[in-house]
């Protein structure tokens, strides 16, 4: 398994709108693997194959303690979403250390296929309601802080911008180029 460059926001490739899935074969599941061993190393709960640069409709969550309960959602859909809505305090790995609150469905249906191609249906409630949600919204385009007001967003734009240059300095100076 290999480690996944995240892509960070505000990339413009994080807003590409993936493609379904088509072919299922041994290509998918080593790019599932990896996924999954990014998002574990990163930490994160949830992960979709846009923020790493792969335009594919492609999903992994783990919303276990233990990081022992992948699932796996392959041209994912949300079918119903309930009337009540819940705020979740969001992050995103594609959005380093930013969290704040987002207004969503508290339940949605999902359905979806798995690894082989097989069809599934689950419902969703609480952390993994809000995870499925968000990663979708990967899938087709939107990071999480499109939530948040134009203020909020522009600070951590900006923020996030900063950090990369200086992440970008430190590696220079780590190979000698000034």
């Amino acid at each position: 398994m290999s480690l996944l460059n995240i892509l960070r926001y505000p990339d413009p490739r994080l807003h590409k709108i993936a493609r379904p899935v088509t072919v299922f074969d041994a290509r998918l599941k080593q790019l599932v693997a990896d996924m999954a061993a990014t998002m574990y190393d990163a930490p994160g709960v949830g992960l979709a194959a846009t923020q790493i640069d792969v335009h594919e409709q492609i999903v992994v969550i783990d919303t276990s303690e233990t990081q022992n309960a992948l699932q796996v959602f392959i041209n994912p859909q949300i079918v119903w979403s309930s009337a009540e809505k819940r705020v979740y305090d969001e992050g995103c790995l594609s959005v380093p250390g930013i969290y704040d609150g987002v207004e969503r469905p508290a339940q949605v249906r999902v359905k979806a296929l798995d690894l082989e191609g097989k069809p599934f249906e689950i419902e969703a409630d609480d952390l993994l309601a809000v995870c499925v949600q968000h990663e979708i919204d990967h899938l087709k385009g939107k990071v999480f802080v499109e939530y948040l007001s134009p203020l909020k967003r522009n600070r951590i734009k900006t923020k996030l911008l900063k950090e990369e240059k200086e992440m970008q300095r430190s590696r220079q100076k780590s190979v000698g180029v000034y």
